[in-house]
């Protein structure tokens, strides 16, 4: 299918009346949805909310490959572009913490805890969704480039090195990961790797749990409402098509550090 056949990602083409929720759209023969739109009996309809919410973790899932990166170059003292850092924990904050994680605390989760359905995996992601927005915070104040200076060696010469390496403490006295009147140049290292350590069971049992158990537990009407929803709360945050911009951004970023090319990841076996 050509990229211009869909006008965003949240809409497709069906049968105005003719396929009930829940029945998968490709069950309909290709001719027949052909027919639909040239009689203009089509209409678009929105993508269920949870494949949006999936979706969406795939934006993440590609930022902690950016932080796994930067955690390697911290490691092995090699160049890292300045403001990459920064920049994915901008996007974490923007559209994974303020807008996706705020869609599940708001319309997610309450019907799951009203349907006393998980209630004890919901409690968890809503932990760790705290937790996550601490770190954020870390990353953003240790990605800084007058945030790491103090500490910063002779070694650490270029000014990305030094954006990494040097330090102040982020709470007054009281470092977030170091001892305390320190400040290790690890500690952005260490917050990310925490972050990343947390996310990745954190999404997948949402991907693999609560998201397929939601239609249990709403109408299909109430179901397609929350699509809606979504993609007017997308538009409101971001203007149109806000997760295209946002993969965008995150490739920008990941060619940047070299990793834009899947391949590269494939075992050489």
């Amino acid at each position: 299918m050509h990229s211009g056949t869909l006008t965003s990602r949240r809409r497709f083409l069906c049968l105005a009346g003719g396929l009930a929720a829940g029945v998968a759209l490709q069950a309909a023969p290709p001719a027949v949805l052909a027919a639909a739109k040239i009689e203009g009996k089509g209409k678009e309809c929105e993508v269920n909310p949870v494949e949006d919410l999936m979706r969406e973790h795939g934006v993440l899932r590609r930022v902690l490959v950016i932080y796994e990166e930067a955690i390697r170059r911290i490691s092995e003292r090699k160049d890292l572009p300045s403001g990459v850092i920064a920049d994915s924990a901008g996007i974490v904050r923007r559209f994974v913490e303020d807008y996706h994680e705020k869609l599940e605390e708001d319309e997610i989760f309450p019907r799951f805890e009203k349907a006393r359905k998980f209630n004890d995996l919901v409690n968890a992601l809503i932990v760790q969704h705290q937790a996550g927005r601490r770190l954020t915070d870390s990353i953003l104040k240790l990605s800084e480039p007058e945030a790491l200076k103090s500490t910063t060696t002779k070694e650490d010469s270029s000014p990305a090195m030094q954006q990494i390496y040097g330090g102040r403490p982020l709470f007054g006295d009281a470092p977030p990961f170091g001892k305390k009147g320190s400040y290790s140049k690890h500690d952005l290292s260490s917050a990310m790797q925490q972050f990343i350590y947390m996310y990745r069971p954190h999404a997948a049992r949402e991907d693999t749990v609560l998201f397929p158990a939601f239609r249990s537990i709403v109408s299909p009407a109430e179901f397609n409402e929350l699509g809606e929803k979504f993609e007017d709360r997308e538009t409101e945050l971001f203007g149109k098509k806000g997760f295209e911009k946002m993969v965008e951004s995150v490739a920008e970023i990941e060619k940047k550090l070299g990793i834009n090319e899947l391949s590269i990841f494939t075992p050489k076996v």
